[in-house]
């Protein structure tokens, strides 16, 4: 596993130093040579890499990486170029288009969201190929908790969006005034019309940034041209 670098490397420094940290690295590493695992090693801290500690405006919490070969790519909902888009993100791509008017793409790249500070951040960052929550309860839990209390201390505006029970059980975790979190129902299939549908938290959250004084978000994700 690559170590995380910059700003977030100093902000975890003392996880790495835990036993819950090493024995999580011992399992992560012997899962990437007996199995195949995603996404590739390589990408597995992509969510830190492109959105360092001090640019995070906005946290974006999923669950586990995708489990089907060439989806997962370290960022949460994302897949790569050329990647059929995921159920879950057709929604978000749904919810977008109501809420802020954009075009759905022919791409579910989300990179453009992570490099202006949204970060994208999945509970569990590794999984096993074709088996979803299989690295649930090895120690990235304790991990990414880690991150998200770094992200609450943070003494300036900030949005959290939990979508799904999983991601609402860390709302005990922000306390600061200054960060808004907005809940919704997870947008896959199986839950979206129960609440995500209408929740409108694209256009919620650029208000927010605006009404403190910051950037809003480029939500739009541009269509890629077809190679021929």
């Amino acid at each position: 596993m690559p170590p995380i670098q910059g700003s977030w490397a100093a902000a975890l420094k003392e996880e790495f130093k835990k036993p819950y940290y090493k024995k999580l690295f011992e399992v992560v590493g012997s899962e990437y040579q007996s199995r195949v695992i995603y996404p590739p090693a390589d990408e597995l801290f992509n969510a830190f890499h492109f959105t360092p500690l001090e640019q995070v405006r906005v946290v974006i919490l999923g669950q586990d990486p995708y489990h089907e070969e060439g989806q997962a790519h370290g960022l949460c909902f994302s897949v790569k170029p050329g990647v059929d888009i995921p159920p879950s993100l057709v929604n978000i791509y749904k919810e977008l288009e109501s809420d802020l008017g954009c075009y759905i793409p022919n791409n579910g790249y989300l990179e453009k969201w992570a490099r202006q500070g949204v970060l994208m951040l999945n509970t569990v960052l590794t999984v096993r190929a074709h088996q979803a929550h299989s690295h649930k309860n090895i120690g990235w839990e304790q991990f990414t908790d880690a991150a998200i209390r770094v992200l609450a201390e943070q003494d300036r505006p900030m949005v959290f969006i939990l979508w799904g029970k999983p991601a609402q059980t860390k709302k005990a975790m922000i306390t600061n005034p200054k960060h808004l979190v907005l809940e919704a129902p997870h947008p896959s299939p199986l839950s979206a019309y129960r609440g995500f549908f209408g929740s409108r938290p694209f256009s919620r959250t650029n208000a927010y940034l605006q009404e403190n004084g910051l950037d809003t978000v480029d939500w739009q994700i541009e269509n890629i041209s077809k190679q021929k």
